[in-house]
């Protein structure tokens, strides 16, 4: 199937499935900006508030080529309004509330009990909009014994036993490369509030959602490893590779690496004759995987042998027409230029706030009858500022009066 006969059926009238779907969006840092970027990608209208300073992100490292505009900030705001307004005002806590009025999702990634504290908590917006769907995220959850601490990502990567699982085998425990916990934590956010919001189209209630960064890579559906600990299976660091299949790892060649996955026996029977062991194809020692698990050693060494004498190309030629898996270790840097990533259109341009195009990452899902895309770059601080209050009826002399006094 080519791109063109997949969204063949596709309509230019809407922004995505989401379309027509409110978001207002009160948060800082990743989780709950991601949360709301996957709901703006899905095509809601989603308005940003942040303080008239501009939230952290928006100094974060790095920063697109030739300019000051952060590209942490540009990627996980992109497609959102932003207003700025000061939560901490009474003002701002009454404009919240109307614009809350009029909203079906709210996200918000404060810790436990600040916006309560500002006057625009659950119970306050249920108190306007008695239907609407609140999404919390934290790092530890809303109650439970940790639920007042504050949680960033390296703190749930630590605490949730994944960072213990990876890194080297004789090494010690590692983070992820990338805010793992924090993007987990927004599509768990983002997944919750379109569960809920079907939910209350269907019945008229509303409900808080809580999400917490620990739990997005502790449990849910890859939770295995804790699951098992619970019943006292305690799970081994493998590196690169897996528990449940031999040989499944990286291997270096002439010119990189590649990475090759075994999951089958019928895939070893086939592997066997490349590597140049075609008795090993009916060997009772490799033939099972329970066997395999027991020759791990041998088995990377053949696979790592080979490998050595072959380019990357080389490698994954043959083994894919064999109809194995098997893929380059990419850099960043050979995944932007990747046929199949720009084919994909896993990247996307749009322009940013000072006028310049910068490259964004695009939706993930496609859909073949409502396309989603990267829209719009993120916003300056309060660049909708006069749409969105003009919605909720505020006139030019008292957004003059609001921006005066600092609330705006």
């Amino acid at each position: 199937m080519t791109k063109a006969e997949f969204y063949r059926h596709a309509r230019a009238d809407l922004t995505g499935p989401l379309a027509g779907v409110r978001v207002l969006e009160a948060t800082t840092t990743a989780a709950g900006p991601l949360c709301s970027a996957t709901l703006a990608d899905l095509g809601a209208d989603v308005v940003k508030v942040e303080v008239p300073t501009g939230e952290v992100n928006r100094r974060l490292p790095p920063f697109y080529p030739g300019t000051n505009v952060g590209a942490i900030n540009g990627n996980i705001n992109r497609n959102k309004r932003s207003l700025s307004l000061d939560l901490r005002k009474p003002q701002g806590r009454d404009i919240f509330l109307k614009i809350a009025a009029k909203s079906d999702i709210v996200v918000e990634n404060f810790k436990k009990g600040t916006m309560a504290g500002w006057g625009v908590g659950y119970d306050d917006v249920r108190r306007v909009k008695p239907d609407v769907v609140f999404v919390s995220i934290t790092g530890w959850g809303q109650f439970g014994p940790n639920s007042d601490r504050a949680g960033y990502d390296p703190i749930a990567q630590a605490a949730s036993g994944w960072m213990s699982m990876n890194g080297s085998v004789e090494g010690p425990p590692v983070k992820a490369a990338t805010a793992i916990g924090d993007e987990a934590g927004g599509l768990n956010g983002a997944i919750g509030a379109m569960a809920a919001l079907i939910h209350r189209n269907r019945t008229g209630e509303g409900q808080h959602v809580d999400i917490s960064l620990l739990e997005g890579l502790a449990g849910g559906a890859a939770g295995v490893p804790l699951a098992v600990s619970a019943m006292g299976i305690v799970p081994q660091r493998l590196g690169n590779e897996f528990g449940f299949a031999v040989p499944s790892n990286s291997y270096r060649c002439k010119d990189g690496w590649v990475y090759v996955a075994v999951l089958l026996d019928s895939h070893w029977k086939a592997l066997a004759p490349i590597l140049g062991h075609r008795d090993l194809a009916e060997d009772p020692n490799f033939t099972k995987l329970s066997n395999r698990l027991a020759n791990r050693d041998a088995c990377n060494a053949m696979v790592a042998a080979w490998a050595a004498e072959r380019t990357r190309a080389e490698a994954i030629e043959v083994l894919l027409k064999a109809g194995l898996a098997a893929g380059p270790v990419n850099t960043y840097n050979d995944a932007a230029n990747d046929p199949h990533i720009i084919e994909r259109d896993v990247l996307q341009p749009a322009k940013i706030e000072d006028g310049s195009i910068a490259i964004h990452t695009g939706p993930v899902a496609k859909f073949s009858r409502t396309p989603t895309r990267v829209r719009s770059g993120a916003p300056s601080i309060g660049q909708h500022n006069d749409e969105i209050l003009d919605e909720i009826g505020m006139d030019a002399a008292s957004r003059a009066r609001l921006k005066k006094a600092g609330v705006i």
